[in-house]
């Protein structure tokens, strides 16, 4: 029963965590320039981050480890469970160590320059790179975990 349920955690934290991030592209591709909204969207932006989608992959990445202490059938020297967590590790220093703070100092230029100012839109550039990157190794993390696939 404890296996089901941590499987049920673990699917739905992957759901509300890749979800959450998912919703930042509209949100950035839709924002109006002014700086009230590009500033309200940017603090929501990181609302989302730091109190939905991260705890999420945390969520996730505890609720992994459960699934593999209590059902024993899979281990860390599974060719795509060891893809798998190298990707989530690359991922969560890209989020914590790269992403939250370029997303920090985005809201701030938003504040003080505006999105006009050439260091705002470079650091928004950037931001949306990254986090496309962070999304498409989430989307390849998931796919390990459906299909399981063999490399060696």
């Amino acid at each position: 029963m404890l296996y089901t349920i941590a499987k049920w955690i673990h699917i739905l934290s992957a759901i509300i965590s890749l979800g959450a991030n998912l919703t930042y592209f509209p949100w950035f591709m839709t924002v109006p320039k002014s700086r009230e909204t590009l500033v309200f969207t940017l603090k929501t932006i990181r609302l989302l981050d730091n109190w939905i989608a991260n705890p999420a992959y945390i969520l996730a990445y505890i609720t992994g480890e459960i699934m593999m202490r209590v059902g024993g059938q899979i281990h860390y020297s599974t060719s795509w469970m060891t893809v798998a967590l190298i990707l989530y590790a690359i991922i969560s220093v890209l989020g914590l160590f790269v992403y939250a703070p370029l997303l920090k100092k985005q809201q701030q230029l938003a504040e003080t320059k505006g999105a006009d100012d050439p260091v705002y839109q470079r650091v928004s550039r950037n931001g949306i790179v990254l986090g496309t990157v962070i999304v498409l190794i989430t989307i390849g993390i998931t796919f390990l975990m459906v299909a399981k696939p063999h490399f060696w």
